[in-house]
């Protein structure tokens, strides 16, 4: 059957309205490229490539130029995010967000300095714009170890950043992931909440023991006990999240704390061999590079306990909402894989999954 988005298929997660495109790029401006790389293994079965890069701009513009508010959070810290040290001394972001293989960071970190350099020319001798890079483990289906990335894989997905819809599962750094021990990947989903603020995220999704899969609350992983990978890997996730709301860092943080609410949502425990690593950014400030008096108004959501007039609430359930529907999403989206050394990671059989989702009364019609 025709591989569709949870939506689609009845799987309703949440409460929340969704944007137009159910994507993070709903948050305006914010753009998404993937760079997708397979190549098949050589005759004696060595260089099964499975890789590729996802590349995440907070908006239209150079961010390097027009910074935004950002903070991160770490649920488990088994895997590496480039960067995190200046978003969360300065508050800022001043980078695309780029997701990769584990091996393949440093390449990746390299190669899109030198794409700021040769497209844009802003490098500066000073150095000290140092771009945020991510990772989680794909060397199941990959061969890691021949260093298939190169510069111009990374060029492509920076290149290939736009708004609209994103592509799905077995995509850009996507392509290599395996998920509650299923193929794995990438996946997106948005909320509106009343207020009128939009969020947005995407995950790299490579977590997870199939028994503690969870889809809109229900055990489906308890019910799908076959199509199992030769191995397991507890492996890791990267959630983005993006808003419009006008945020400080401080509070764009909690934004990056729930998301790991999210994989909560899903069946994640952030086990101990596993990289769970969140970044959020708000749009609504844009931050430059200096300003005559070198001051700066900016636009921030009131803070407060229980009993003000707060939109926190209404922005952390969309935050955990779009989270759990990227991982959905990431799961219907992905297919069947074979990689390295014929190493295989199945699908979500989706007709199983839809059967038990409406046996538990969780299917909308």
């Amino acid at each position: 059957m025709t591989r569709k988005r949870a939506r689609d298929l009845g799987i309703r997660i949440g409460q929340l309205p969704t944007g137009e495109l159910n994507a993070i790029t709903d948050v305006a401006g914010v753009r998404v490229g993937h760079k997708t790389v397979v190549r098949d293994p050589s005759p004696q079965g060595k260089g099964a490539v499975r890789t590729g890069v996802t590349a995440v701009f907070p908006h239209e513009g150079l961010p390097w130029e027009e910074r935004v508010y950002a903070g991160t959070h770490v649920l488990n810290g088994y895997g590496e995010m480039i960067g995190t040290n200046q978003v969360n001394e300065w508050g800022l972001l001043h980078s695309p967000i780029v997701l990769t293989s584990s091996l393949a960071i440093g390449k990746a970190y390299d190669a899109t300095i030198r794409w700021r350099t040769e497209r844009h020319a802003t490098t500066t001798h000073d150095g000290g714009d140092m771009p945020v890079v991510s990772e989680c483990d794909d060397s199941f289906l990959n061969d890691v170890t021949t260093f298939p990335l190169s510069d111009a894989d990374v060029f492509d997905a920076l290149d290939a950043a736009a708004t609209g819809p994103v592509e799905e599962g077995c995509v850009g750094a996507g392509t290599g992931m395996q998920c509650f021990d299923f193929k794995g990947g990438i996946g997106t989903a948005s909320r509106v909440v009343p207020a009128g603020f939009t969020v947005g995220a995407l995950a790299l999704t490579n977590f997870g023991s199939r028994e503690e899969l969870l889809i809109c609350g229900v055990p489906v992983g308890r019910e799908i006990t076959d199509l199992m990978p030769d191995d397991h890997s507890e492996g890791s996730c990267v959630c983005v999240v993006a808003t419009d709301a006008p945020m400080l860092p401080h509070q764009v943080r909690r934004l990056a704390v729930r998301a790991g609410l999210g994989l909560a949502r899903c069946g994640s425990n952030a086990d101990n061999g596993s990289g769970e690593l969140m970044i959020a950014f708000s749009t609504a400030n844009r931050i430059p590079l200096t300003t005559p008096d070198r001051t700066l108004e900016v636009g921030a959501l009131l803070d407060g306990p229980a009993g003000y007039d707060s939109a926190y609430g209404e922005l952390f359930a969309a935050t955990i909402e779009a989270v759990e529907e990227s991982v959905a999403n990431a799961l219907v989206a992905a297919e069947t894989t074979i990689g390295r050394d014929g190493n295989v990671l199945y699908a979500l059989p989706i007709d199983r999954t839809l059967e038990i989702l409406e046996r538990h009364g969780r299917l909308a019609h």
